[in-house]
């Protein structure tokens, strides 16, 4: 697909990703189908390990294109589609085979926190801030995504208020892994994606993979098929190598090889 609306550089086994619609990088159809599109592509290319996503400019996404959404019904059907195709836009984050890092580099606002919290790992700028503001154009969604990441009283409260929530106190919260100087944050994404890319990129896969399975899951439940995951690992040679380098006190011998 050629890109338009999204930037996608690949460099040391990670792949960056940044929303490319100055100003705001406000999301549409096209930047929706290409997120998806790149989050497919990257889950079954052999020299991507990790993913890190970013905006263009000082805001990483000031959320849904509402010019767009606002003369979007032409024919039975349109909203309806428009609906699912935000829905996997979301999920494609959440479904990539790889770990996904968002680097917030400013405002995220709306489907632009929405896409924050559907990564794996999530860093901000310290002068990001993020709102739910749907409750003030007539739109919901996203409500069971806040109750995820926050208590029942502060997800009610970013959503009926549409306060604005400083990147300091989600880091407080711990809803956020870092809070950095704004020259600082590709700097700290790429020292987590690199810590990543390091590991045995099979193992890496089946342990999001189990994350992504066990959060539904009751914990005895999810604690077993984590078991099973670990089972299969232990059949790979590379888990095999690496075992035997820990014991031994050696480096790992590893290719790196998929």
């Amino acid at each position: 697909m050629e890109l338009e609306a999204c930037r996608l550089e690949v460099a040391d086994h990670i792949a960056t990703i940044t929303l490319n619609r100055p100003p705001v990088n406000a999301q549409n159809r096209r930047l929706r189908d290409e997120f998806i599109w790149l989050m497919d592509t990257l889950s079954d290319r052999d020299d991507v390990r990790v993913v890190v996503v970013t905006g263009t400019g000082k805001v990483f996404s000031a959320g849904a294109d509402i010019k767009e959404r606002r003369d979007l019904v032409q024919a039975p059907g349109d909203y309806i589609n428009h609906n699912r195709v935000t829905r996997e836009f979301f999920y494609a984050a959440s479904d990539c085979a790889k770990p996904v890092i968002c680097a917030v580099n400013g405002p995220a606002i709306g489907a632009g926190f929405a896409l924050a919290l559907y990564c794996d790992i999530i860093l901000c700028s310290d002068d990001t801030w993020v709102k739910m503001p749907e409750i003030d154009v007539g739109l919901a969604g996203g409500g069971k995504l806040m109750m995820e990441h926050f208590g029942r009283s502060w997800s009610r409260l970013i959503y009926f208020t549409g306060r604005q929530i400083p990147a300091t106190e989600l880091y407080r919260l711990g809803v956020v892994s870092a809070c950095v100087p704004r020259d600082k944050l590709m700097d700290e994404a790429m020292t987590i994606a690199g810590e990543i890319a390091a590991k045995n990129p099979q193992t890496v896969k089946w342990v999001k993979r189990g994350f992504g399975v066990a959060e539904t899951m009751p914990p005895r439940d999810a604690y077993r098929y984590e078991q099973t995951i670990t089972h299969d690992l232990s059949q790979a040679p590379e888990t095999h190598e690496a075992q035997t380098a820990f014991l031994e006190k050696r480096k790992l011998d590893y290719s790196g090889k998929p």
